[in-house]
C-alpha cells in the first residue's frame, strides 16, 4: 500500500514522502492517527503543491535570517554583573539575558535560538552562536564585565 506521510514518521520517511507500507500499518495506524493519507493521484497532486509551497516559505524565511544575521554580526553584547575578585560571577550570564539585551537594542531574537551550551559564569569575551534558519547560524560577541563598586 502507498502513503503519503503527513508528518515525520520515523523508519518510514519525513512528511511529504510517498512511501510504500504494509497494508495492515497503512490502515489501522498511520491513516487513524493522521500522520498519512492514501496515495490517490488526487492526494499526490495536492503533496506535490503543498512541497512547492513550503519551499517557498522556507525560502523567504532562510532570506528574512540572511538579512537578519547581517544585523546581528554588527552588533556586541555588553552585559555587566556582580563578580568576585578572581573574576568569577555572582550568577551568571544566560540565554535570556542575551535575548533581553537585543531586545533592548530592537533585534527580536527567541532565546531557544541562543546556542549557549552553559550559562557564563566568568567575566570574558565569548562567542555565542544564535541559529536564525535551519541553514543560517551567526555568531555574536558577549563581553561580560564586573559591575562598578558601589561607593558611599
Amino acid at each position: 500500500m502507498k502513503v503519503i506521510l503527513k508528518q515525520d514518521v520515523e523508519k518510514v520517511g519525513k512528511a511529504g514522502d510517498v512511501v510504500k507500507v504494509a497494508p495492515g500499518f497503512g490502515r489501522n495506524y498511520l491513516i487513524p492517527k493522521s500522520l498519512a493519507m492514501e496515495a490517490t493521484p488526487g492526494n499526490i497532486k495536492i503533496a506535490e503543491m503543498e512541497k512547492i509551497a513550503q519551499a517557498r516559505r522556507d525560502h523567504r524565511e532562510k532570506e528574512a535570517a540572511t538579512i537578519l544575521a547581517r544585523d546581528i554580526v554588527k552588533q556586541s553584547v555588553t552585559i555587566q554583573r556582580k563578580a568576585g575578585e578572581g573574576g568569577s560571577l555572582y550568577g551568571s550570564v544566560t540565554a535570556l539575558d542575551i535575548a533581553d539585551f537585543l531586545i533592548t537594542h530592537k533585534i527580536d531574537i527567541d532565546k531557544r535560538k541562543i546556542q549557549l551550551e552553559e550559562p557564563i559564569k566568568a567575566i570574558g569575551e565569548y562567542q555565542v552562536p544564535i541559529r536564525l534558519h535551519r541553514e543560517v547560524t551567526v555568531p555574536i560577541k558577549v563581553i561580560v564585565e564586573a559591575e562598578p563598586e558601589a561607593t558611599t
